[in-house]
């Protein structure tokens, strides 16, 4: 007998909530038992009652991340199997199911899944999908590192491991996976079951949100030792990019020393390192996405290295200085 409790994290999700709930609790219907339990992130809007109004027991939690609303989450949950959804994300009616037999091995602890885009008529969220398709499709079954968009944990690994650091604002999903593969346990991917993203649509925001993720792997690349150099899902490749940018940004300040054609020469040869860098994976991008995706990509990835960049500086300097201060949200 399988017995599900279904956990989704939100705050100021009133225009998907609803839709993710329902979708949830139907692909549920794979199983004997299920619940739904949203946990309310301190939202400014009717987050908390369109989710009641779609079949969720709501929770309330004061604004303290996504880490800390998943923890009571499953502390209030009622059975064995946890699947987390992100409030943003619409489950494929199979998406469960597709799961649960990999869950059915005892040394598994957790197993997630895959996307797809909730946006298609957007470039922005086009190029955002079409990067963690070409990630996801490289991926292999067994895995060390797993997202929370669409994943489900055995309960008692969460009561062992104690849950989600909460102090991460960012990169909680990552660090909880890491602790779980220390803990002896299996980690799974299947790419079969899908829940439809509604990714980020607007450049400034996704650059902010690029920011902090930058600043919160600060803390957990120094936490967890030997993870810099790439896991599953992102390559050494895509954690030298940002430290490149920080590069190109600090050579100027080299010119009254080395000169400036010198530094020029510099500046330019760490971009084209970059640049190969991105290309490899912008030849990865589908076909079918279209050529406007692929002549994007790479502008695209080394804007946001700029910003993963100066974030991650920030967090070195926050660890530095023994502060774990969030930057605003």
């Amino acid at each position: 007998m399988t017995a599900i409790s279904l956990v989704i994290p939100g705050r100021d999700c009133e225009s998907t909530i609803g839709e993710c709930v329902q979708a949830a609790l139907a692909a549920c219907g794979c199983v004997e038992r299920a619940e739904a339990i949203y946990v309310d992130d301190h939202s400014r809007d009717a987050s908390a009652a369109v989710a009641a109004k779609a079949g969720a027991r709501v929770l309330r939690s004061p604004g303290r991340g996504a880490g800390a609303a998943r923890n009571a989450g499953w502390r209030a949950a009622r059975h064995p199997i946890v699947w987390f959804v992100d409030s943003d994300c619409i489950a494929a009616a199979d998406a469960l199911r597709h799961l649960l037999p990999h869950i059915e091995d005892e040394a598994v602890g957790a197993v997630s899944g895959a996307y797809d885009n909730a946006v298609v008529g957007s470039l922005l969220a086009t190029l955002i999908h079409e990067e963690i398709a070409a990630r996801h499709r490289a991926m292999p079954t067994d895995v060390d590192f797993l997202a929370t968009f669409c994943v489900i944990y055995r309960r008692e690994v969460l009561v062992k491991l104690n849950g989600f650091d909460e102090r991460y604002l960012r990169g909680q999903d990552a660090e909880l996976s890491f602790r779980a593969q220390i803990a002896g346990y299996k980690l799974r991917f299947e790419r079969a079951s899908r829940v439809a993203h509604h990714h980020e649509t607007c450049l400034l925001r996704y650059l902010r949100a690029q920011y902090h993720q930058g600043y919160w792997r600060a803390f957990l690349h120094t936490q967890h030792r030997g993870r810099a150099g790439g896991d599953s899902y992102s390559k050494l490749g895509d954690h030298l990019q940002p430290p490149l940018a920080l590069v190109t940004l600090a050579l100027p300040l080299a010119t009254p020393l080395l000169g400036a054609p010198a530094v020029a020469e510099l500046v330019a040869a760490t971009l084209t390192a970059m640049l190969a860098l991105t290309l490899r994976l912008a030849i990865r991008v589908r076909p079918s996405a279209g050529r406007l995706v692929a002549a994007a990509y790479p502008p695209f990835s080394l804007i946001r290295a700029y910003w993963r960049g100066v974030g991650f500086a920030a967090g070195i300097a926050a660890k530095a200085l023994r502060v774990r201060r969030p930057p605003a949200t």
